[in-house]
């Protein structure tokens, strides 16, 4: 006998669990009577659970019946929803191939500098630019420049994306409190969502030669430090500041780009910064799915259990995250800096 029958049969529900009250014993509920065998304690009392409810009352669903469901309807509505999502969706890829096939076919001597002047331009630190210059041409050294290029490739479209996406809602919540309440269980899901979870409903939407099957995942993954701090950004401007400006006569619009956005900015950069930084770790899950770049190298050496090659691909990683983060961490300061004079 099933541990939850007695809920059933007081109920009286036997009839609509699909049994007859008289049904034949099992024979291992024979042998349980044969031998004596107490009822359960109430310490050894399963929590009553689907499985365990559907071994009293058949009528009751399965756990696999529920998952299994959820898939079922998930790929009936599948095809319609890569008829809307598809064409919304298919820049990315363009984008995705187009910065891929830049950053690799731009000669090293010209890309090398090039970032150099980037890294010059954002922070004007010399020391700096050293610092990237060592890692980049390290790389270079040990012929994983290609992959190192692959994979900035990648967080530079995905990053750019997120901050033009994500500002302006974050923005958009700033104002509108109600906004901000249906916004925020929405990036609470995606930040505690694992990694791997995002890759699952993509897998079934697109195919895993398209670009934009990693590029979403990684927008979703990356998306939410932006969005956040651009918010809290905004909402911290100093309220003597808004009556002044509006004491100036100001639209809300130029409180908006003369004023709040300013002021909010070092919040904004800070999103940005852990922004690539989420790119950056998601852009090596994504290799699961045809992501190019270090995150394939890594993939290898644990799919061929070759340790050299995912302990180097992964200092790889490290150095690219520790250029990011610098330099974008460079920037933020001169914005403070600025702020402060």
């Amino acid at each position: 006998m099933a541990t939850y029958d007695f809920i059933f049969d007081g109920l009286g529900l036997r009839q609509w669990c699909g049994e007859d009250t008289k049904t034949t014993m099992s024979m291992s509920d024979l042998l349980a009577q044969r031998k004596g065998a107490a009822e359960p304690s109430i310490w050894e009392l399963p929590f009553p659970s689907l499985d365990n409810l559907n071994d009293a009352c058949p009528a009751i669903m399965q756990t696999r019946g529920l998952t299994s469901g959820l898939e079922d309807g998930f790929l009936g509505i599948r095809d319609s929803l890569r008829v809307v999502v598809d064409p919304i969706t298919q820049p990315l890829s363009w984008f995705l191939n187009g910065a891929l096939e830049l950053f690799q076919t731009v000669p090293w001597f010209i890309m090398i500098p090039l970032m150099l002047a980037v890294v010059f331009v954002a922070s004007k630190s010399w020391k700096l630019v050293a610092l990237v210059g060592s890692f980049i041409l390290f790389l270079a050294f040990i012929d994983h420049y290609d992959y190192s290029m692959q994979t900035l490739a990648i967080i530079f479209v995905c990053s750019v994306l997120c901050v033009l996406l994500g500002v302006p809602i974050g923005i958009a919540m700033s104002r509108s409190n109600a906004l901000q309440r249906g916004i925020i269980p929405v990036l609470d899901m995606l930040q505690t969502l694992p990694p791997f979870v995002y890759l699952i409903p993509l897998i079934f939407l697109f195919s895993v030669t398209e670009p934009k099957l990693y590029g979403i995942a990684i927008i979703l993954y990356a998306i939410v430090p932006v969005i956040r701090l651009t918010d809290l950004g905004i909402r911290l401007v100093d309220k003597d500041v808004i009556e002044a400006a509006d004491a100036f006569g100001m639209t809300d619009r130029q409180k908006l780009y003369k004023v709040q956005i300013p002021l909010a900015l070092p919040n904004i950069m800070a999103g940005v910064n852990q922004t690539i930084m989420m790119s950056l770790a998601m852009v090596v899950i994504a290799s699961l799915v045809s992501a190019p770049g270090l995150g394939v190298l890594v993939l290898r050496g644990i799919r061929n259990l070759e340790l050299g090659v995912g302990l180097v691909a992964g200092l790889g990683i490290v150095l690219l995250a520790i250029i990011l983060d610098r330099v974008t961490k460079a920037a933020l300061a001169r914005v403070n800096t600025s702020q402060q004079q």
